[in-house]
């Protein structure tokens, strides 16, 4: 595997992490619109984590959603639960962000961070599994 490749996928990851946590805090906070932010955007990069090491990317949402189809779900690497995450966690923080009195519940942001978890630990997981790395 490429070192470039691997590397981009640790930062791509870590980045998620970071979201994560800012999630977390967020919502601890009250800030619920935020830790939707906070929460798609751990797992909109924990998805580019699978594109940084096949070597190929999206820079939009809509793309990177696309992209897990083509590549990961249709293929049945990964369930589609995975796209339905992303999807999801995707169409409440546009709604969050640019829809008028759209009201984010604590269930909500919760939901939000409890799928971010996952999905960092499901992609470390099949990343293991898949290409034999530890990231």
């Amino acid at each position: 595997m490429d070192e470039r490749r691997v590397s981009l996928a640790k930062y791509r990851l870590d980045k998620a992490n970071e979201n994560l946590e800012s999630a977390k805090i967020s919502f601890n906070e009250n800030l619920f619109r935020s830790a939707i932010s906070n929460s798609y955007y751990s797992i909109f990069h924990t998805i580019r984590v699978l594109f940084a090491l096949e070597g190929f990317d999206s820079k939009t949402q809509k793309g990177a959603i696309h992209l897990l189809n083509k590549h990961f779900i249709k293929s049945g690497l990964l369930p589609i639960s995975f796209s339905e995450i992303l999807t999801d966690s995707f169409e409440m923080r546009i709604d969050s962000d640019y829809e008028d009195f759209f009201v984010v519940s604590k269930d909500d942001a919760l939901r939000q961070i409890e799928n971010a978890k996952f999905l960092i630990n499901e992609i470390i997981q099949f990343v293991k599994k898949y290409y034999g790395i530890e990231l």
